[in-house]
């Protein structure tokens, strides 16, 4: 089993767009799954100690799906994902925000625009994600609130999940 997978994360500020690239040592199927089923990502999405809660989801084209983190206090941050495109197991794309429990957009907050790739290499999964920002000052806002070290800590509890599979 690897332990130095791979991870990239690159912030192209002329673009207003972070680019992760993530080797997992996992099956396709099972990225796939753990990326677009609810049950898995609450296990996942959320930096620890944060855990991630789905209220509800749709994964299709139109779908939404209405999440928040819930914090060691209790505390919640809720988001949506828009989904605009899906092509199993290879790509889909949504609309990233933050919003009220019941899915009301927060405007105090930019949308992302998330354009999430699946591939298969000499028997790890690659995920490869565009994240594009509506302006930089957006971007940098997602930055200083600590995106890249969440993420990173959300990447390697999936991580724990798939060791634990095997």
């Amino acid at each position: 089993m690897k332990s130095n997978l791979l991870m990239n994360f690159t912030v192209d500020k002329e673009t207003s767009t972070v680019n992760v690239k993530r080797e997992f040592n996992a099956s396709l199927s099972a990225v796939w799954s753990a990326w677009t089923e609810a049950e898995i990502l609450d296990q996942w999405w959320a930096p620890a100690p944060w855990k991630a809660r789905t209220k509800s989801m749709e994964f299709k084209e139109g779908g939404r799906r209405l999440y928040a983190m819930v914090g060691p206090e209790g505390e919640e941050h809720w988001a949506i994902a828009d989904f605009t495109s899906i092509s199993p197991k290879t790509n889909f794309k949504y609309l990233d925000a933050f919003s009220d429990s019941e899915g009301n957009l927060n405007k105090e907050f930019p949308r992302s625009d998330w354009d999430v790739n699946f591939s298969e290499q000499d028997g790890s999964t690659f995920v490869d994600i565009a994240i594009k920002h509506e302006k930089l000052s957006d971007l940098e806002m997602i930055i200083q609130m600590g995106f890249k070290e969440g993420f990173t800590i959300a990447m390697e509890g999936l991580d724990v999940i798939f060791a634990n599979q095997s």
